[in-house]
């Protein structure tokens, strides 16, 4: 009797839409898996269109060419004798369903609807999709006749069904179902199911890997069982960057680990584990078995196939492995790098021009494409043929074969340092020494004819000549002065984005990368339609603090000596005459508060939910060895009026890698308006009442029982 099963998950590079290339990604997962002796292959959610189609679910030609698709797996010598499951929308009595299809030897087996939607966040799910509200039901699907011809079936059970086959019993869910409170597994595992299945889109934040595998490792550890858990990986054409870390676990350990960021397209995990091992742990549960006896059974679909072999008392089984996981500065380095990667090579663009200022926030940037430049050097020494081809196509050169990362940043990389009059000699070293080391193409240029002649045209009209603040302007002057220098630097690097590679008489252009923060984006502080607007940002979902966390790392990884200087610089816009050759105008002065404290006011306003007066609550405790609640008050009404007059910035805000959970972009992760009223006059008079009562109380002395020695943290804003 059989009682070892190899197993198989993937994590495939789906482009949404893409069906051809899907298709043909699928189709080498499933032949790995074979030639891995797995007789169960995973795949990752709606991998058949991919998930990002977004309002394309809406359309009847994305279902038709699904369907195409899962005709053509079907059909497929490569499908033949392993259990395939993949994921593809399906509208069922004229309801659309987020579903997996399972299917063997031409036969479908399954098709299973998600049980729980995930609509937070950057998820809209129940925009397009219903969940399944029937659990432990089935209905009869009637198949379309391009599948029916070639099952033989007219019909195939759909619904919360689990599959059977003669040596176990497989369950699966879909992404959110292992979030959700009443997971899928639990109810199945009591009703006996051995392999639970979960095909994912689960995209990347920083920091979040481990909510996962604390989920998995949970899951198997109080119910036992084997999981696999199959994610999609790369970016499918939005803003969000999937991060893979697919995985196999049983009773609690992890036994294969798949990669978070890596340039491959096609990863396949397999494990071979033993059953036995499933049945005596759950055997040692007397409280398990006590639910089990009780338990409501699901539907059961039998598949006259088994996963085990006879023979296998010879194949070695699984060694738990520990988990590994990337430091924040690491996230940093692989995932923008790994998203720019995808972006460049399928917007069919000849590389990137950026901006580079000699700040930390350009400087990021820099390094997250040296970064890039490195793992497609290190894919194509590993022998990846696509990335070869791809990178090959990027430069205009068929035989080309980068010989290093600094090599490879001088074709597709121009940097270029944007001088005026208030531009210092400091910051153009810097920016220079930096290019020099990561190789890019470098060129400095100065914008002071441009922004004359600017200014030129509006003395003509108005007769008036506006001036800096330093010079006995205005301060609406002052920020126009400003804003003409940013928004003429936008400009000129369109121009050199377009025509660089002309000169050079290479084909295509280059992708304009911004590099603006996600702090800065939050208290507006940026010029709308400045060097803030560019096709991508790498470093717009990513906060201040922790790029420059990033700057130090990328001394050590790279040896990137010239962000030390970088690094210990105070951030400055350069936008005001510089006093005595000297850096004049710092961020932190004009913006009134700390990039820390943005960070503080970011997390608090978007994860924590809190309008000002929730805000000024919280951080009264937070700032009570440091600010008095009357400070607190300034410091919440200023960010508050900060953000809400410049919130209209976030309609135009470049597409950012997102990595951040209090990202303020508006496209669909933030969803506010852009036109508020900048008073705040009921939420501030709410702040006022409060910070007057609790300097009452500061004021009248305690006469119930005084304190004979001075307490720590004592005092009205505990």
């Amino acid at each position: 009797m059989g009682r070892k099963v190899t197993l198989a998950t993937c994590s495939l590079n789906q482009w949404a839409m893409d069906f051809e290339g899907n298709s043909k990604r699928i189709l080498e997962s499933i032949e790995i898996a074979k030639k891995k002796n797995a007789a169960y292959r995973l795949g990752s959610e709606l991998e058949i269109c991919g998930y990002g189609c977004y309002d394309h679910f809406y359309e009847g030609d994305t279902l038709l060419h699904s369907f195409e698709v899962l005709a053509m797996l079907l059909q497929s010598p490569v499908t033949q004798d392993i259990i395939c499951d993949v994921g593809m929308p399906i509208m069922h009595k004229n309801v659309l369903y987020n579903c997996r299809v399972i299917f063997l030897n031409k036969k479908i087996l399954l098709i299973r609807p998600k049980m729980q939607l995930c609509n937070d966040g950057n998820y809209r799910e129940e925009r397009w999709f219903t969940r399944w509200m029937k659990p432990r039901q089935v209905e009869e699907y009637f198949l379309p006749r391009m599948i029916s011809s070639i099952t033989g079936q007219k019909t195939v059970p759909f619904g919360d069904a689990v599959l059977s086959t003669r040596d176990t019993c497989i369950g699966s869910e879909t992404c959110e179902e292992l979030w959700a409170p009443s997971s899928s597994h639990i109810a199945q595992s009591l009703d006996g199911v051995e392999i639970f299945t979960n095909a994912s889109g689960s995209h990347f934040s920083l920091r979040k890997a481990y909510v996962r595998v604390d989920l998995v490792k949970s899951a198997t550890a109080k119910c036992g069982g084997i999981y696999l858990f199959a994610n999609q990986k790369g970016c499918d054409g939005d803003r969000v960057y999937y991060d893979g870390c697919s995985m196999i676990a049983i009773n609690g350990s992890f036994v294969v680990q798949g990669s978070q960021f890596s340039l491959d397209e096609v990863e396949v995990l397999t494990a071979t584990l033993d059953l036995e091992d499933v049945r005596s742990y759950r055997g040692n549960f007397a409280s398990r078995a006590r639910a089990a006896a009780q338990s409501e059974p699901y539907p059961r679909v039998m598949a006259d196939f088994s996963l085990s072999k006879d023979d296998d008392i010879f194949l070695p089984s699984y060694e738990p492995v520990e988990w590994r996981y990337h430091s924040p500065e690491e996230e940093i380095s692989y995932g923008p790098a790994c998203w720019l990667w995808d972006y460049l090579r399928r917007s069919g663009q000849g590389g990137f021009f950026l901006p580079l200022s000699g700040g930390i926030d350009s400087s990021s940037t820099a390094c997250i494409v040296a970064s890039m430049c490195h793992l497609v050097c290190q894919a194509v020494d590993n022998g990846n043929p696509q990335v070869l081809t791809d990178v090959r196509r990027i430069v205009g050169d068929p035989d080309y074969v980068p010989q290093n990362p600094k090599e490879l940043a001088g074709r597709i990389f121009v940097t270029c340092y944007m001088a005026s009059e208030n531009s210092s000699e400091v910051t153009r070293n810097r920016a220079q020494q930096l290019a020099e080391q990561i190789g890019s193409c470098h060129q400095s240029i100065q914008i002071d004819t441009a922004v004359s002649a600017v200014i030129g045209i509006f003395t003509a009209v108005t007769a008036v000549v506006p001036k800096f603040k330093v010079h006995g302007g205005s301060p609406r002057e002052n920020l126009a002065l400003q804003n003409v220098q940013a928004r003429l630097r936008m400009v000129l690097a369109y121009l050199f984005a377009q025509l660089t590679l002309w000169a050079q008489g290479r084909p295509g252009g280059l992708l304009v990368l911004g590099s603006s923060n996600v702090d800065e984006s939050l208290r507006g502080y940026m010029t709308k339609y400045d060097c803030s607007s560019a096709d991508i940002n790498p470093i717009g979902g990513i906060s201040k603090t922790d790029l420059r966390a990033f700057i130090r790392f990328c001394v050590d990884k790279f040896g990137f000596t010239a962000l030390k200087e970088i690094y210990d610089a105070p951030p400055t816009a350069e936008l005001e005459p510089l006093a005595e050759g000297q850096i004049a105008q710092t961020d932190e002065e004009d913006m009134g508060m700390s990039y820390e404290e943005l960070s503080i006011y970011g997390r608090l306003r978007k994860m924590m939910k809190c309008g000002p007066y929730s805000m000024f609550c919280k951080l009264i405790h937070t700032w009570k060895n440091t600010c008095s609640p009357a400070q607190v008050a300034v410091k919440v009404k200023h960010f508050f009026r900060s953000y809400s007059i410049n919130r209209h910035k976030m309609t135009t805000l470049t597409p950012s890698f997102h990595a951040e959970n209090y990202s303020p972009d508006d496209n669909r992760f933030d969803l506010r308006q852009f036109l508020y009223n900048v008073a705040w006059t009921w939420q501030f008079r709410a702040i006022d009442k409060q910070v007057d009562a609790l300097e009452k109380n500061k004021s009248t002395p305690n006469t119930e029982e005084p304190a004979t020695t001075p307490q720590h943290g004592s005092g009205p804003t505990n």
